[in-house]
């Protein structure tokens, strides 16, 4: 499989929030279609509508992981244990390169945003946000943590830039 890392980041950069951008890039691989991947995604945005809080890359990396090892069977604790780790490692792997999770942090903001209207993308707005950044993190992540296993244990091709 191809790397898939800068679909993600031209995702972004079409208008569509973090989450739908790193979701929607790797849903089908998982059986779900485009759109529903972006409706599903769209409220993780901005640190959960655009409240700042866990990054929506993150997120996404959790749905993902839900898709792979979601559990069904409430009685199941191994597999919500299993789940749970693979979200952890995830989340520790992103937080490794980018000093952490929390959408406000990684942004250098305080407190949640006043309105829950999104900012208007400009190529201003691209230059000053680390989301194109941060939406490949997630997305070389999750071709080296999370879909190898999809592919016999090999390696997503083309990893690192995409």
């Amino acid at each position: 499989m191809e790397s898939r890392v800068s679909k993600a980041v031209a995702t972004f950069e079409e208008g569509y929030n973090c989450c739908q951008s790193v979701f929607s890039t790797y849903a089908d691989l998982f059986g779900m279609d485009r759109e529903t991947a972006l409706k599903l995604s769209c409220s993780m945005g901005a640190g959960v509508g655009r409240m700042r809080e866990v990054c929506g890359t993150v997120s996404a990396m959790a749905l993902l992981a839900g898709l792979k090892t979601g559990n069904t069977d409430p009685q199941n604790q191994a597999a919500k244990t299993a789940n749970y780790e693979l979200v952890r490692k995830l989340a520790d792997a992103f937080k490794e390169e980018q000093g952490a999770i929390v959408c406000r942090e990684i942004l250098g903001i305080r407190g949640r945003e006043k309105s829950a209207a999104p900012s208007i993308r400009t190529k201003e707005y691209y230059k000053t946000r680390p989301c194109s950044r941060t939406v490949a993190c997630a997305s070389r992540i999750i071709e080296t943590l999370l879909l190898p296993e999809l592919f016999g244990g090999e390696a997503v091709g083309g990893m690192g830039t995409g």
